[in-house]
């Protein structure tokens, strides 16, 4: 309408004022403050020029990018709590009084859903897919539908409808996961998630702990290995156990012999037809989840998270976004990330609230990528290791300096839209750039967040500019439900995990140990508010040292809050350790730093209180790896370079010089490594999960090659 009527302005002779000149005049300097063509003595074809001029001026005033308006100052995105600097809540909030829920009708988990139902109905809400297939889903209201069938089996099985019935699930990502979750909060029951990478002892721990008597499984593998703990008489408790896919007659037979009864995941939806329950929905008070966090060492803590915590952290996110990133019913996200932890299950919990829909991945990680592109999601949650998987695969696949150049100028170029507050996927540079690289991401990405562990500035900056949508970064843990701060819209700036929710007050604390007081903004990171969970399950001290007794959580994470409010994750208290010369150790802070060297893919920094130096285990990045040495004048295959003690200098090296430009002092640097050619992981026992390093069994794997580090002449 504003383009039409400006046209006829023009076509009419008539004058034109006002703020349209104004952006016209920064075009042409020359035009004088108000003009009109019937003024002007023209010849038509003078006239037809200057009309076709002045439409595609026109054209441009009405669809040139608009700078997201940020909610608040950013100057100022957070408030200190009653005038202490060192504690802080969100800017968003008009008080100290903290964010429990964002509509009046959603309180729980239950409500959340119940809200997309209302919204989506018969739309779809759940994916999956075959090999080569395209995805095909299943309704909202058939999801309620059979959450609600389930729940009432689960009953019919001797569950009761409260909190402390707590059921297992034992499976991947896929919808019956997100479905038996729903079956439980229908009837006000808690879920308790259990994964492979617990192993045998943790899992006994949670099966006794938990007193849990049923579980359900994906796989008869799965039911399998429970089975035979059960055999073993050490989870008494454990009666019955609900397969999604179908079993063989001997797995039922075994189940008999020992006590436990085996139900296909049909036989237990009839038995809940013949027997259907009215719901008994939960309270924003009740046990939701109690999620085993896997830790890096002792045993798994079960952190109880209720429907309360769940519902003021998604509302948190939402009143962030709102104006100016509403979730929309045709908006999907793909499901990949362990739905055993909250990060995804947040996720999803605020794609069900708007009635979106969320497709999963084929349980395969290497056809993750085929998923997306037949998915084409909208919201993408991710890792900071995929993300940095994602910016090598860029910069290898430029190959030649004149790519790389246009690249960098590219990137420049988005960049400073970016720090305007213009965020878009259809500039210039998108069409002649970038446009392979979102196609390979499915072309429709609108927002990716990303948490669980520190992401490099430069990398974050880059895939911002690259990606031309909305890349938001969280901090946060399982103990407050997910996250405790998430950038604010419109600060795309990068070296920070973002303000308060407004869910939560966070706060730093001395630690004198390592040199970090609350009076200059840095400490240990404290939270407290109504996503603060409710402690361990049966496990008194470890709640005590987790929640102090003004309910404050105390993460171990050492946090600097910046000038304009946001915080800065700038080190880690738990793993600390000291040197011989009295000089305390935080590898992590170092590892952050190493891992923006070219050939370095992973790195486990350690050391002995006995000795003065530390010592490192590298994996080389195998996609570059072999190109860099080639460049220093080393051949081999890449098991070969490993072996290389001229290689492991020349990688030292590297590490030393990208430690100093870090700031990492002389004691923090590695003085001597390890090459190792195969990658820590989660199915080798290495990583955690949520892809964190499990240090005490890295010290047991490489015991041999660190003592023999330490073995040489002291350095």
């Amino acid at each position: 309408m504003q383009f039409q009527e400006w046209l006829r302005s023009l076509r009419s002779g008539g004058g034109v004022k006002g703020p349209e000149v104004e952006d016209l005049r920064s075009i042409l300097p020359s035009l004088p403050s108000s003009f009109s063509l019937s003024s002007l003595s023209l010849s038509p074809s003078s006239l037809l020029g200057l009309g076709a001029l002045a439409s595609l001026t026109a054209y441009w005033l009405v669809t040139r990018p608009r700078p997201i308006r940020p909610p608040c100052d950013l100057h100022a995105q957070s408030i200190p709590v009653q005038g202490d600097p060192s504690c802080r809540r969100s800017a968003l909030l008009k008080d100290d009084n903290l964010l429990e829920f964002y509509y009046d009708d959603t309180r729980t988990a239950y409500d959340m859903f119940q809200r997309g139902l209302r919204i989506a109905g018969d739309g779809p809400c759940l994916g999956f897919r075959k090999p080569g297939e395209p995805y095909q889903w299943i309704s909202y209201t058939e999801v309620a539908e059979r959450a609600q069938v389930l729940g009432s089996g689960l009953l019919a099985k001797g569950c009761q409808p409260n909190h402390d019935q707590f059921v297992g699930i034992y499976a991947q990502n896929r919808p019956e996961w997100v479905i038996a979750e729903l079956a439980c909060y229908t009837y006000s029951m808690a879920v308790v998630p259990l994964y492979d990478t617990l192993g045998v002892e943790a899992m006994i721990h949670i099966l006794k702990l938990a007193e849990i008597s049923l579980v359900i499984c994906d796989k008869e593998e799965k039911a399998e290995s429970l089975l035979t703990k059960k055999e073993k008489g050490v989870t008494p408790t454990l009666s019955c156990l609900v397969l999604f896919n179908p079993c063989s007659a001997a797995l039922v037979e075994r189940g008999r012999n020992c006590g436990v009864e085996i139900l296909q995941l049909s036989e237990i939806m009839d038995l809940g037809r013949q027997n259907l329950k009215p719901p008994v929905p939960p309270q924003p008070q009740d046990l939701a989840v109690v999620c085993f966090t896997s830790g890096t060492t002792g045993k798994p803590k079960g952190a109880m998270i209720t429907h309360g915590n769940i519902a003021s952290n998604t509302s948190s996110v939402i009143k962030i976004l709102e104006g100016f990133f509403v979730i929309r019913q045709e908006d999907v996200s793909i499901s990949y990330l362990p739905l055993a932890h909250m990060f995804e299950r947040m996720i999803q919990v605020s794609m069900f609230c708007h009635g979106a829909r969320v497709g999963f991945y084929q349980g395969d990680i290497s056809l993750l990528m085929d998923d997306i592109k037949t998915l084409k999601p909208t919201f993408f949650p991710v890792v900071p290791r995929l993300l940095n998987r994602i910016y090598d695969k860029i910069m290898g696949s430029v190959t030649s300096p004149l790519r790389r150049v246009i690249l960098q100028y590219a990137v420049r170029r988005k960049q400073a839209e970016l720090s305007s507050g213009v965020v878009r996927n259809n500039s210039l540079w998108d069409k002649l750039v970038f446009n392979k690289i979102q196609a390979s991401l499915g072309g429709n990405l609108r927002f990716i967040l990303t948490a669980s562990a520190p992401i490099s500035p430069a990398v974050l900056s880059f895939l911002r500019a690259t990606l031309g949508c909305l890349i938001f970064e969280g901090y946060g843990q399982t103990e407050c439900t997910a996250g405790c701060t998430f950038s604010m819209p419109g600060d795309w700036s990068a070296g920070h995990v973002g303000a308060p929710l407004p869910c939560a007050m966070v706060k730093v604390t001395d630690i004198p140990d390592m040199n970090y007081f609350a009076k200059n903004g840095e400490g240990e990171i404290c939270i407290q508010g109504p996503s603060v969970f409710r402690g361990y399950l049966k496990d008194e001290e470890r709640t005590d040292e987790a929640l102090d007794s003004d309910g404050w959580l105390h993460t171990g994470d050492v946090g600097q809050w910046l000038p304009n409010g946001t915080l800065r994750i700038i080190d880690r208290k738990k793993h600390i350790f000291k040197l011989s010369q009295g000089e305390y150790i935080a590898p992590e802070k170092i590892e952050n730093a190493y891992m923006r060297c070219l050939p370095v893919l992973q790195v486990f920094v350690h050391g002995d209180s006995l000795q003065s130096y530390l010592i490192g285990i590298v994996v080389p990045d195998p996609e570059v790896f072999s190109d860099w040495a080639k460049e220093r004048g080393f051949v081999g295959s890449y098991e070969e370079l490993c072996q290389n003690p001229d290689v492991k200098k020349a990688v030292l090296e590297d590490m030393t010089a990208v430690g100093k430009e870090a700031g990492l002092k002389s004691f923090e640097q590695v003085k001597d490594l390890y090459l190792h050619p195969e990658m820590f992981s989660v199915s080798n026992g290495l990583l955690t999960p949520t892809l964190k390093s499990r240090r005490v069994d890295l010290r047991r794997v490489f015991q041999e090659q660190i003592k023999q580090m330490y073995s040489k002449t002291a350095i």
